[in-house]
């Protein structure tokens, strides 16, 4: 009876467990049922979603522009350049015994864009600096005698020309003002000699200034795309396949490409070269304000409160700013819309200027804003390192000297100064020649500095106070 009872009772048990078991497990079954439909009830409301607002969602919607059309719009405007040049080897005692040896040829390469269907090809000024013979190569490996038309060693810009007897596919050029950080862009060029190469990349900065003194005139566009040696001269285009930069330099400890690498604008470039094709030379809009870019330790110094802009310390007489009465302690802010955060916004902008531009810019002084209009002049002035800011000068002032022509001292450098004092050298007093050269203006001091090496001695004749001409010899 007992061992029935047990058996009974077991029975009993069991029914209850399993009851509960099987309810425990509709209810998550339940549960599970209820989530799965409530994750598909939500597919209805994503799509009505898509449906009511697919601007906003096209926006999220980031795609990589097609590269094979771009690259097919540019790779047959971009060209191998290739210049050679004869370089004397050193005399040596091996030249007594056996004869003096025959000179070797030097090659150097890069790239080349071409902008006009007559054969006219923007490169960078290093990239055919002292060539005696330059060979230009298609992309259709026709190669042909290069004409160098002008260079513009400030902004690494030349001007090349071939002849051919067909139609040329050449380049359009793009505004580089209106680009982007973000943008995307393509690297065209012969990296290695490695023809028609294509990279791509964004644009990382703009107006950027690899010279640490910020004395330059540099301000480049920097990108990603991966840019290498013989890729100097080469294209850099934006998704339309326009030309906004040619691709200069890289900033590498291997002398390759590890990251970063920049480009001269396309407003510089296309400037510079319609300089050289109507004038010779390269003409500057000259502004006439000195000063500094703004930042937190600056403003503090001054006492302001922005830190963008840039300061204007001083104003040049008779420039373009002094007659539209802009003044010391003045912030430029834009100019022509521009943003102007830094100094090498503001030279990037007026370097792709000309004398008689009237450009709009936007004050502040004292927290108000203003607008006025500003004709740039001719630049009348030139920073020659062994003595400061020198002049041209007028007829009158020729006439009180008695000569014919010089340029004047307008400042001297900090590091000459005491030098310059003690030999009775004057702020006013005029430069008459360099190293033999007759001085007519600030050009002829330009193109001295420009074709002689740093080290390379150098004589200045300057007539002082006294009317007598001294002379100074640099070693």
């Amino acid at each position: 009876m007992k061992k029935f009872m047990y058996l009974f009772l077991t029975l009993i048990l069991s029914l209850f467990i399993g009851i509960k078991v099987n309810t425990y497990f509709k209810s998550i079954e339940a549960k599970i049922n209820l989530l799965s439909s409530s994750v598909i009830n939500e597919i209805p409301v994503l799509n009505n979603l898509q449906t009511s607002d697919k601007n906003n969602l096209q926006n999220l919607n980031f795609q990589k522009p097609d590269f094979v059309e771009i690259a097919k719009k540019t790779i047959d405007n971009v060209v191998h350049v290739k210049n050679s040049s004869n370089i004397s080897n050193d005399f040596s005692l091996e030249d007594l015994i056996f004869g003096r040896r025959q000179q070797r040829p030097l090659i150097g390469t890069g790239s080349g864009v071409i902008i006009s269907p007559d054969g006219y090809i923007i490169t960078n000024s290093h990239v055919i600096k002292n060539a005696d013979k330059i060979e230009v190569t298609t992309n259709s490996n026709q190669t042909f005698d290069a004409e160098l038309i002008g260079s513009d060693d400030k902004n690494d810009i030349a001007l090349l020309k071939i002849n051919s007897n067909e139609v040329l596919s050449y380049a359009t050029f793009g505004d580089s003002d209106s680009t982007q950080i973000g943008e995307w862009v393509l690297a065209v060029g012969n990296p290695f000699n490695l023809n028609s190469t294509v990279t791509a990349g964004i644009i990382s900065a703009k107006s950027r200034n690899l010279d640490p003194s910020g004395r330059t005139t540099q301000s480049y566009i920097q990108t990603d795309a991966a840019v290498n040696p013989g890729n100097s001269g080469g294209a850099l285009v934006n998704t339309k396949g326009q030309l906004i930069g040619i691709n200069t330099a890289i900033q590498s400890q291997t002398g390759s490409y590890i990251g970063y690498s920049f480009a001269v604008p396309s407003n510089i470039a296309k400037k510079v070269i319609e300089d050289i094709m109507e004038f010779g030379v390269v003409q500057y809009g000259f502004l006439g304000v000195t000063g500094s870019s703004l930042n937190s330790s600056i403003s503090k110094v001054l006492g302001i409160k922005d830190t963008e802009g840039f300061y204007i310390n001083s104003i040049e007489e008779g420039s373009g700013a002094n007659i539209a009465g802009i003044k010391s302690g003045d912030i430029i802010k834009q100019i022509d819309g521009i943003s102007i955060n830094k100094f090498s916004d503001l030279k990037g902008y007026l370097n792709s200027k000309r004398p008689n531009d009237v450009v709009k810019i936007k004050l502040k002084t004292n927290s108000k804003e203003t607008l006025v209009s500003v004709k740039l002049n001719k630049n009348e002035r030139i920073q020659f390192y062994l003595i400061g800011i020198l002049k041209n000068i007028s007829k009158d002032e020729l006439k009180q000297f008695n000569v014919s022509s010089g340029v004047k001292i307008s400042e001297f450098n900090d590091n000459y100064k005491k030098y310059w004092n003690d030999y009775g050298i004057k702020i006013g007093n005029i430069v008459k020649s360099i190293n033999g050269n007759k001085i007519q203006t600030i050009l002829d001091v330009e193109k001295i500095l420009i074709s002689r090496n740093y080290h390379d001695p150098i004589n200045i004749e300057i007539i002082n106070d006294n009317n007598i001409i001294e002379r100074f010899n640099f070693r």
